[in-house]
């Protein structure tokens, strides 16, 4: 019950115009077909808003580390007769997609403050992406409450170590109250 309650407010979270998700999705760029991999996918809601996106060819992988909120996505996604949405459990350090199979986009939103040894996480990732593929990070800048429960990583902090993962920086938005959001190639 506490996975379900707590899927469902971070989805609420999520789907709050202050937080902007339609022009995050927008701005993303996604196109019919493409697969992505919505790493650290908490209640799912990006997840079921990619897979709108991406339509029947296309394909979202949401990846969490917490198996309560893959049986809440699958469960919605069953609800809401979404096909083209897998689950994938992750662990702390890293996450296995099917054989093979490479995405478009990395979304991680609000979860680098999550990883330990995010550079090597970060270089890890190219063995999921498309060799133009890239990856999309939103996460909290400081602040009194996120200093205090560690729950943010300074953008300055994700350009150094996204460039010394081999990342360049393909596009930069200013468009959310309290978090940079962030893409690379």
């Amino acid at each position: 019950m506490m996975g379900l309650k707590k899927a469902e407010m971070l989805n609420r979270l999520a789907s709050d115009p202050k937080n902007r998700p339609d022009e995050i999705i927008k701005r993303m760029g996604l196109k019919e077909g493409q697969v992505i991999a919505d790493v650290g996918a908490g209640g799912g809601y990006f997840s079921m808003r990619f897979s709108e996106v991406v339509g029947g060819e296309g394909r979202v992988y949401a990846v969490d580390t917490n198996p309560k909120f893959l049986e809440y996505i699958q469960m919605m996604a069953g609800k809401n007769s979404i096909t083209n949405l897998i689950t994938v459990l992750a662990t702390p350090s890293g996450f296995s997609l099917p054989e093979k199979v490479k995405v478009d986009f990395v979304f991680m939103r609000n979860l680098t403050h999550h990883i330990k040894n995010r550079v090597e996480y970060f270089r890890r990732l190219r063995e999921v992406l498309k060799p133009d593929g890239r990856v999309v990070i939103i996460d909290y800048e400081k602040s009194l409450f996120r200093r205090i429960f560690g729950h943010y990583v300074p953008k300055n902090t994700i350009m150094m170590e996204m460039r010394q993962a081999g990342y360049r920086l393909d596009g930069e938005f200013d468009i959310l109250p309290k978090q940079h959001f962030t893409v690379w190639v």
